[in-house]
């Protein structure tokens, strides 16, 4: 039984609340601080018997959130004071009434915002993570605040649950790795989303994230001195030019380490652009990009710099609004490092995103980046065809793009993802452009409509009024603005069939005593192995489902969905000889145990990252093939724990000894005389494993080798390259995921 002091509880609360009000972003006035007291009170009082699961008073944690809204992300005492309320009206006797009464209907609209999400259905409908997510985004409609105050919300929940049990964590950082770390990148709150991110690697990959910050305080103090080295040479220079500034370095998230470590394949020590050195200046707007320019001239006096690596987002910012100079220079010791360049004002604006846009804004009434992106978001959410985990696949490829800038025939510039084309350009001038593009010519030359647009290029439309869009077009795009749009256009006629074919379906359902609702759609699209009810309405319309098929469904309808899946998956003890004998083999060979009673049940290895023995695993309940299991840090676990957290099995290996699996081992290193004879002794010979496979191929002094071995488990496999490792001349050897 935990303890609780409640006269150093209240203390606590003073603390707090003085706390939050000394770190506002914004000047508070008295009448402020007085809104912010009142919804502190209000607060604590609803709270006052409610504790989290560490025993904690729960009103710590909307003062969290509070104080995440106040500092980290700038906002003012009316989201101060609704991040205090958020929970009210969810877990209290509190409605969004009382709070319009109490305070005013802004602060009441951004709390129902707020509930709306949290009160999504947690039933089992596929894709519900994406719905919610979609609803979540739809209070943008109302105010872009509810969304922000939400991150702060999501932020203190990861730093503050190290007391859930485990499949709840990995869930919730499975989540916000999915959507909240990517929508708090899009809005240009960098220091919130790699706080979102590292935190998300700490319950998803433990074991990786201790490893990256165990080897990142040993070689701690190695970097301060590297980094003291550069600032000493560059303060002198800055001193003699008057240049008034603060050099800081910036250790790499442990997110952003290991995803470098995972697409270059490298190790931790491998990676060497482990911290930056940031140079914030202050100046006067008018001279900010001179004085950029100016400190640029200084760095590369010092040190060469790389041009490939020159980012002039100065010039032309990033659509967040991010405006910065990075210059990547080779540094002391032959090691590249990058120095970021950014004014006072671009760092405010890259640490708080929208807030600071809107300091600095000043009644100018141009669109910022953020507002044309709301307004797009806006868009797209309006498209209700679209598939809820399509509309956050393509939400998330869109968040994540890397930008081009391209221009218009008349010189004005435009930012587009990375990979765009000539079509995805035409949709962002206007739809209707879009829709009667018949032809694209980019810099003076005809290209096709999917040309792949590069920075610098210059894009001409050619219209016609009777073009229409065809469904190759969705090949032809990769924007989700373009693709609702055609999607749009080619749905109009299919709504039209579907319509009929649903009042159709209907009857024919009537005859079979089977009401068409909600859950029958949901059955009938996983009967027929659809992606949404349109497509059912649309073949019933247009006759390729025929009566039979609607019989052979109302007949499996008897079996619930409970003994489709225990037929499936689980089998019923039997005395049948047949029976006892097939379950005989089944114990021999099942590898794997499920759940908390480690049940033993049939299950497929996924291809998409073919788990062997002794590696972390899960299962996942698939529609129509049973269980998958896949490996923990399988590409597609984040987005399946994330949406569909309810089909998730604990899974684990037992006796392996009884059957053996393959593995893809990527080898390379330097090509020298008798390399491959070594390596295959060491395989055979001394691991006695089993070739199946083996490719090998040497050019300009460079090995590489692809051997395919047949293993019984993850401890022989990692021991065979182990050895393979300490062969001379072997630079690196590696699993790969595919077979």
């Amino acid at each position: 039984m935990i303890e609780i002091d409640l006269e150093e509880e209240k203390k606590a609360l003073a603390r707090e609340y003085k706390e939050l009000l000394r770190i506002s972003y914004q000047t508070l006035t008295p009448e402020d601080k007085k809104l912010i007291r009142k919804a502190f009170d209000v607060a604590v009082d609803a709270h006052k018997d409610q504790r989290r699961k560490s025993g904690e008073a729960y009103i710590f944690h909307p003062i969290g959130v509070a104080k995440i809204v106040a500092s980290e992300i700038g906002l003012g005492p009316t989201s101060i004071a609704a991040a205090l309320l958020h929970d009210v009206v969810e877990d209290t006797p509190i409605t969004v009434e009382d709070i319009e009464k109490q305070f005013n209907p802004k602060i009441a609209q951004l709390v129902e915002g707020l509930t709306k999400i949290s009160q999504v259905k947690k039933d089992m409908n596929i894709s519900m993570q994406a719905e919610n997510f979609r609803k979540m985004l739809l209070t943008l409609n109302d105010d872009v605040r509810v969304i922000l105050i939400k991150i702060a919300d999501r932020l203190h929940n990861m730093q503050t649950m190290d007391s859930m049990p485990d499949y709840k964590q990995v869930k919730i950082a499975s989540e916000t790795l999915y959507i909240y770390a990517p929508l708090a990148h899009r809005l240009g709150l960098y220091n919130i989303k790699t706080k979102l991110e590292d935190l998300g690697l700490k319950y998803t990959e433990p074991a990786v994230y201790n490893d990256i910050v165990s080897k990142m305080k040993e070689t701690k103090e190695e970097q301060d001195e590297y980094i003291k080295l550069v600032s000493d040479v560059l303060k002198k220079s800055l001193n003699d030019e008057s240049v008034d500034y603060t050099i800081k370095g910036r250790p790499k998230s442990i997110y952003s380490i290991r995803r470098k470590m995972l697409a270059q394949n490298v190790s931790f020590d491998e990676v060497y652009d482990k911290f930056a050195l940031r140079i914030i200046y202050k100046s006067n707007q008018h001279d900010e990009k001179f004085l950029a320019w100016k400190i640029y001239s200084i760095v590369t006096d010092h040190y060469r710099p790389s041009p490939s690596r020159l980012r002039d987002w100065i010039s032309s910012p990033k659509s967040t609004g991010y405006e910065a100079l990075h210059i990547t220079v080779m540094g002391p010791k032959g090691r590249w490092v990058e120095i970021q360049v950014r004014s006072e004002r671009m760092d405010e604006i890259a640490e708080k995103g929208y807030a600071a846009h809107y300091k600095y804004k000043q009644g100018v009434t141009e669109e910022n980046g953020l507002d044309v992106w709301l307004n797009l978001l806006k868009e797209a959410l309006e498209n209700s065809e679209t598939n809820a985990v399509d509309f956050v696949e393509d939400f998330k490829m869109n968040l994540y793009a890397k930008e081009i800038f391209v221009f218009t025939p008349k010189g004005e510039i435009k930012s587009l993802p990375k990979g765009a084309t000539s079509l995805d350009f035409a949709f962002s001038i206007h739809s209707e452009i879009g829709i009667k593009t018949r032809g694209t010519r980019v810099n003076g030359k005809l290209v096709p409509l999917n040309y792949e647009l590069k920075s610098g290029d210059q894009i001409e439309i050619i219209t016609s009024i009777n073009q229409k869009p065809t469904i190759n077009w969705l090949d032809y795009v990769t924007t989700s603005r373009a693709k609702n749009k055609i999607r749009n256009v080619l749905n109009e006629n299919t709504k039209k069939i579907a319509e009929e074919g649903k009042e159709l379906l209907t009857r024919k359902l009537k005859h079979l005593k089977i009401t068409l609702n909600e859950n029958v759609v949901n059955e009938l699209v996983n009967f027929f192995k659809l992606k949404t009810s349109l497509d059912l309405f649309y073949r019933v319309g247009i006759g390729s489902i025929e009566n039979q098929q609607l019989k052979d469904y109302a007949a499996q309808k008897s079996n619930t969905l409970i003994n489709f899946f225990k037929n499936k998956i689980k089998r019923s003890p039997s005395t049948n000889s047949e029976e006892i004998h097939r379950q005989e083999i089944t114990n021999n060979y099942d590898l794997l145990v499920f759940g908390v009673d480690q049940d033993r049940l049939d299950y497929k290895l996924s291809s998409c990252c073919n788990p062997i023995p002794g590696d972390e695993v899960f299962g996942f309940v698939t529609i129509n093939e049973g269980i998958k299991v896949h490996k923990k840090d399988c590409p597609n676990a984040i987005s399946m724990q994330s949406n569909y957290a309810y089909r998730i099995m604990q899974a684990k290996w037992v006796d392996s000894s009884q059957q053996e699996f393959r593995a893809v081992l990527r080898i390379t290193g330097m090509d020298t005389l008798g390399l491959t004879n070594e390596l295959t002794k060491v395989i055979s010979n001394q691991m006695h494993v089993n070739i199946q496979s083996i490719s090998l191929s040497g050019e300009a002094g460079i090995f590489n080798g692809q051997v395919t071995v047949v293993v019984q488990n993850n401890t022989i496999l990692k021991k065979l390259m182990d050895n393979i490792k300490k062969i001379d001349g072997i630079d690196k050897v590696s699993r790969e995921n595919k077979n």
